[in-house]
């Protein structure tokens, strides 16, 4: 990192009763480095309200209205997300730090945060980069925000009816689900949504998306692993006459008639890891992955902290 002060922003989720203490460590961590300071606007009213702060100099900022080299993301994947979208094509950087649950995205414990921090001002770290999708739908905006980071999905609404979806991969058909809906997912959140649907895993660097039926009414559909760099195409009907388009979570619903168009988006989101920090070690600790009671006493069986 450059020896002039660093700009940061910091977002975070306004929900942490037991995490003041932990915050207030982060902000007195960048104090000692001097950092100039950003803070989501919301996030710090919340963070005032709690009286834990330490005194120093944090300029609140609203929308997209902020600059900076790096940003921390406090809180769990959902709030990393939301960040991931607030930044959109600036660019920047983002750590995740979790004070959430699971915290596969937000993959520094807020037990090592001040370490993390130290580390990245030492220049002791690595950048990932994650695909982002991109979605169109005629002329629906989605929020201003078209963009996904880990999944989009097309689900079911107001009927217990199944929903059909024509799926075409640069203009080939590739097939027709009868589901209760499909989920399109990058490499980062193939362990999300898509892996709670029986989708795969995918592993960094593949530039691949998953999709994934929900709940399909056929034995013989399984998930299947497309190049990132495909456009779909998308055709939805339902006896509702509507569905939800949910990207990331965030959730539009949609008449029946107009086409579904995903790509590429022309840029990436760009993540801070530790370089003790693996994919794999994550993977294991965080979703027990491959965890077996009859290896317990093997070499290398037990867990790793990142």
């Amino acid at each position: 990192m450059p020896s002039c002060p660093l700009k940061i922003a910091i977002f975070g989720n306004e929900c942490q009763l037991h995490n003041e203490r932990a915050i207030a460590r982060v902000v007195q961590c960048l104090a000692q480095h001097k950092a100039e300071v950003y803070v989501d606007e919301p996030f710090l009213d919340y963070l005032r309200q709690s009286g834990n702060l330490p005194t120093y100099p944090l300029t609140p900022f609203t929308g997209n209205h902020f600059d900076a080299q790096l940003a921390l993301s406090l809180g769990g994947d959902g709030t990393f997300l939301k960040a991931a979208g607030r930044i959109g094509q600036k660019q920047i950087p983002i750590v995740g730090i979790n004070m959430g649950r699971l915290g596969f995205l937000a993959d520094v414990p807020a037990s090592k945060a001040e370490d993390a921090l130290n580390d990245i001002f030492n220049g002791e770290y690595r950048i990932e980069e994650h695909v982002v999708m991109k979605v169109e739908a005629g002329n629906e905006p989605f929020g201003g925000n078209p963009f996904a980071v880990n999944d989009i999905a097309i689900l079911k609404r107001d009927d217990a009816s199944m929903i059909t979806i024509g799926v075409r991969v640069d203009g080939e058909r590739l097939i027709t689900y009868q589901a209760d809906g499909l989920i399109v997912a990058t490499q980062a959140g193939s362990t999300a949504y898509n892996l709670s649907n029986g989708g795969p895993i995918v592993a960094p660097n593949t530039n691949a998306l998953c999709l994934t039926a929900v709940a399909p009414h056929s034995l013989n559909v399984r998930p299947i692993v497309l190049p990132d760099n495909v456009e779909l195409q998308l055709s939805v009907e339902s006896r509702s006459h509507n569905y939800l388009v949910a990207i990331d979570g965030r959730s539009t619903k949609l008449v029946q008639g107009v086409d579904i168009h995903i790509s590429k988006a022309p840029y990436v989101v760009k993540q801070v890891r530790r370089n003790n920090q693996t994919y794999f070690t994550t993977l294991r600790n965080k979703m027990m992955w491959g965890a077996d009671s009859r290896n317990a006493d093997m070499p290398n069986s037990h867990s790793e902290e990142g």
